[in-house]
């Protein structure tokens, strides 16, 4: 045995080591990828898109697993540096993208692989991780001695609390058509719940972060790729109420609530809408006018996600509401998406083989 006072063993060497050290830095929101491979999934699945829907999930279920496992090697080998992201305003809320890829896998589980008793397993999953962050990081943040100042403290990524929610109420609604009742009417009970609650969040939200746009200064690194959750918020949103509103046959609360759910789920969608020509106004004169430098990051995928919900969301809402008029408009969105996950795919496979040759030449 070691004496009291000795120093700690060395860390491994060799892979493992190399492994160790690697993801001592990774991000709590790097299930953000499974978040916008899913979506991108279940948007082609809409889209009639199906053997590029089944591609992008068996890929995403791969992508889940290596995510999970590799977070939880952070937990036992970072366990401090973990803790230390729970209570830091800008890394605390990455954590909630552990809920939505849950959610939207479940949803994928659900429409694609046709087993909802998968489903309902990551839906519970995912709200106990959701009941489980939500106070945590909430208490923490609130309760924390030293703090930053709202303009160091706060964006767009804060917004995942909002996804988190709002995928719970998709899941929800979607689930509710596969039970026999009373469930399925507790299920939706849930689902509007979900979805109100995600709307209040977002107000609360987003109301920092304008005033954090406007009344601070700005500069380019600040626009952080999380901000594109702005509009990813309200689209997810979107679709929850689309799905409410196409399940009103099947809960007499919701037809009564019907021009309450389609009012608001026009007003989510055009306030995702008005945030699209914004962020990429904001986007050209970060890159191009500023000339602020593209690099590969994974807090990128944040900005993929909200591209294939749109799609998603306005689909789902022309289905629900009887909108033929906004016709290709989420054949555009979603050509847009696939084209930003495949750079993105490509950056992290860039990545990955510079990580691998550094350890070959060491």
């Amino acid at each position: 045995m070691s004496e009291a006072g000795a120093d700690p063993p060395p860390p491994p060497t060799g892979f493992r080591g190399h492994l160790r050290a690697s993801i001592e830095t990774m991000s709590p929101g790097y299930f953000s990828m499974v978040m916008a491979t899913g979506i991108l999934s279940l948007a082609a699945w809409l889209l009639g898109l199906g053997a590029l829907a089944e591609a992008f999930f068996a890929l995403n279920l791969l992508l889940f697993a290596i995510i999970c496992l590799l977070a939880m090697a952070r937990v036992r080998w970072h366990f401090r540096r973990t803790l230390e992201d729970l209570a830091d305003h800008l890394q605390a809320p990455g954590f909630f993208t552990f809920v939505a890829a849950c959610s939207i896998l479940g949803s994928q589980t659900l429409m694609i692989g046709g087993n909802a008793r998968i489903a309902m397993l990551m839906g519970i999953l995912a709200l106990v991780a959701w009941i489980a962050l939500t106070y945590t990081i909430f208490t923490v943040l609130t309760v924390k001695q030293s703090k930053p100042p709202l303009d160091r403290g706060i964006n767009g990524g804060w917004l995942l609390a909002v996804v988190a929610t709002q995928s719970l109420a998709v899941l929800g609604a979607q689930l509710a058509g596969e039970v026999p009742q009373p469930m399925r009417m507790e299920l939706n009970f849930f689902a509007l719940s979900m979805w109100l609650w995600g709307g209040m969040l977002y107000i609360w939200m987003m109301s920092l972060i304008f005033y954090r746009y406007t009344f601070f200064s700005f500069s380019p690194a600040d626009l952080s790729p999380p901000y594109w959750i702005n509009m990813g918020a309200m689209a997810i949103s979107t679709l929850a109420g689309s799905l409410l509103i196409e399940n009103t046959p099947h809960a007499p609360f919701l037809e009564s609530m019907l021009p309450f759910l389609k009012g608001f789920t026009v007003f989510y969608w055009a306030t995702g809408t008005w945030w699209i020509p914004m962020l990429a106004v904001l986007a050209i004169w970060r890159h191009g006018i500023k000339r602020f430098p593209f690099t590969y990051d994974p807090m990128y995928w944040g900005a993929v996600f909200p591209l294939g919900m749109y799609a998603a969301a306005t689909l789902r809402m022309m289905q629900a509401m009887e909108l033929p008029f906004l016709g290709l408009l989420p054949h555009g969105m979603f050509a847009v998406g696939c084209v930003a996950w495949i750079i993105l795919f490509s950056g992290q496979l860039r990545a990955l083989w510079r990580d691998w040759r550094t350890y070959a030449q060491q």
